[in-house]
C-alpha cells in the first residue's frame, strides 16, 4: 500500500513493473514525459539505465521535481514542450510516457516522440481512454479541464499502429483507477491539513480539480465510462524503396 502511495500517477508503478519484465533496460537512453515521474526515473536508474531524463511542461512541475529528485539523483529534469523538445533525432532508445500525453495535441506529441526514436526504438504509453463513444457531460468536464482528448479503450492499438508502431504488449489497466483516486483522496486531505492558508490559495484550483475528479470516479459513476490502456510499442524502421533512394542518388 505504501508503494502506491508514493506515486501520484494512474496506474501506479504497475506500468513500469511491466514494462521491466518484458524489455531490458540495461544501458538504455530513457526520456520520460510528464510531471510525478521522479519515482519511475529513479527505479529506471536502479534498473541500469545508461541515462533517464524527465521533461515536464511547466514551471511548478519543474521545480516539485526537481525538489523530489534530490541534489544526488543521477536524473535530470528539464522544462520542454512535449511537441517540441530539444534532443535530436533518433537519439533515444525508449520514450515512457505515463497518462501524460493523452492530451489534445496527441498528435504533434506522438510525432516527436517517433522524431526522437531510434530505429527500432521502444515507446512505452498508457493512455487516459473512454469505454465509450459518447459519455455524460461531467466526465466531459473531467477530460476539458486537463486538456485530454481520450482514444476509445478497444482501439488505442490501432492508432498507434496506423503512426506506423508494432504492438509487443497491451494491457488494459483500468482497474488500477480506482486505487489512484483512493489514493489521491487520501493524500489530498493530508495535503490540506499541512498547508498554511496562503498555500492553500496558492493550489486551491488544483486541489479542487483533484477532488473533483476524486468524487466524480468514486462517487457518480465516472468509474464507468474512464479507462486506462499501457501499450509498449516499437518503432518501425523507415523503408526507403529503391526507387526512392536512385532518385535521391541521381539528384
Amino acid at each position: 500500500m505504501q508503494e502506491k502511495l508514493n506515486i501520484l500517477l494512474p496506474g501506479g508503478f504497475k506500468q513500469f513493473r511491466i514494462l521491466k519484465s518484458k524489455y531490458n533496460l540495461s544501458a538504455k537512453n530513457v526520456l520520460i514525459i510528464g510531471s510525478n515521474s521522479e519515482k519511475i526515473a529513479e527505479k529506471m536508474i536502479g534498473s541500469g539505465v545508461k541515462s533517464v531524463k524527465i521533461i515536464v511542461n511547466d514551471y511548478d512541475s519543474l521545480i516539485n521535481s526537481r525538489l523530489n529528485l534530490g541534489k544526488d539523483s543521477n536524473a535530470v529534469v528539464k522544462m520542454m514542450d512535449f511537441d517540441n523538445t530539444d534532443f535530436g533525432n533518433e537519439e533515444l532508445d525508449l520514450v515512457y510516457a505515463q497518462a501524460s500525453i493523452s492530451l489534445t495535441n496527441r498528435n504533434k506529441i506522438v510525432k516527436e516522440i517517433i522524431r526522437v526514436l531510434k530505429q527500432d526504438g521502444t515507446f512505452c504509453v498508457s493512455e487516459i481512454t473512454t469505454f465509450e463513444q459518447e459519455y455524460p457531460a461531467f466526465v466531459k468536464n473531467i477530460f476539458d479541464a486537463s486538456d485530454i482528448l481520450p482514444l476509445l479503450n478497444d482501439s488505442c492499438s490501432d492508432y498507434y499502429k496506423e503512426r506506423k508502431f508494432s504492438v509487443l504488449y497491451e494491457e488494459d489497466l483500468s482497474s488500477s483507477l480506482k486505487s489512484f483516486y483512493e489514493n489521491t483522496s487520501v493524500l489530498l486531505k493530508e495535503s490540506i491539513n499541512n498547508l498554511t492558508d496562503k498555500e492553500k490559495s496558492y493550489y486551491k484550483k488544483l486541489l479542487n480539480k483533484i477532488s473533483h475528479e476524486s468524487n466524480a470516479y468514486l462517487k457518480l459513476g465516472a468509474d464507468k465510462f474512464i479507462g486506462l490502456k499501457m501499450m509498449i510499442l516499437k518503432k518501425t524502421p523507415t523503408v526507403i524503396s529503391k526507387e526512392s533512394s536512385a532518385e535521391k542518388s541521381v539528384e
